[in-house]
């Protein structure tokens, strides 16, 4: 097991070395998707795809945000359990661009598939730990979809400074911490 420090967007040869029951502690832009959105995202052309959100870190958590003083400041941000985002996320991940999933609970045989083929990795983050993950939000820089998708389901587009500590439970080689079901 190895400890990384690593700042997003992240190289393919760095995801690449990532094995599972690594500790990873990500710093720079990662953005939130859960249900809504995924179907949302998947209906859109690659055209209409914010820019901003192409190959970056996808966090499956639905924040509790309060708007104080014209700024978003996230009070809890802890993550939603990915396998029910298993239908649409090889899909998702492939549109976007997004080589790194990070989430609770385990993903399916798509979702590894689309890990391996990328590369990618999906980093857990341990539940219940909402108000650490808020603390490790340095800034929100956008939300995308609010009025049509409501707050825990909008996407947020957040800054984040040594977010973790996350484990990685499935890398680029197919190796998983979940047992298959």
């Amino acid at each position: 097991m190895t400890e990384y420090h690593l700042r997003t967007p992240i190289p393919q040869n760095r995801i690449r070395r990532l094995k599972t029951g690594d500790i990873v502690f990500l710093t720079g832009r990662i953005f939130t998707a859960r249900d809504k959105a995924h179907q949302l995202i998947m209906t859109l052309q690659s055209s209409k795809i914010p820019k901003e959100l192409k190959n970056l870190p996808l966090y499956h958590c639905g924040p509790l945000v309060r708007r104080e003083h014209g700024k978003w400041i996230v009070l809890s941000a802890g993550p939603t359990t990915s396998r029910r985002l298993e239908s649409t996320e090889a899909k998702v991940m492939e549109k976007l661009g997004v080589s790194v999933l990070i989430g609770k609970g385990g993903m399916g045989p798509a979702t590894a598939a689309a890990l391996q083929r990328l590369p990618g990795v999906y980093l857990a983050y341990t539940g219940g730990a909402g108000v650490l993950a808020a603390t490790q939000i340095t800034g929100v820089l956008d939300v995308l979809w609010l009025a049509e998708l409501g707050m825990a389901d909008a996407v947020w587009l957040l800054e984040v400074r040594e977010f973790g500590p996350l484990v990685v439970a499935m890398d680029a080689a197919g190796s998983s911490l979940y047992p298959e079901e």
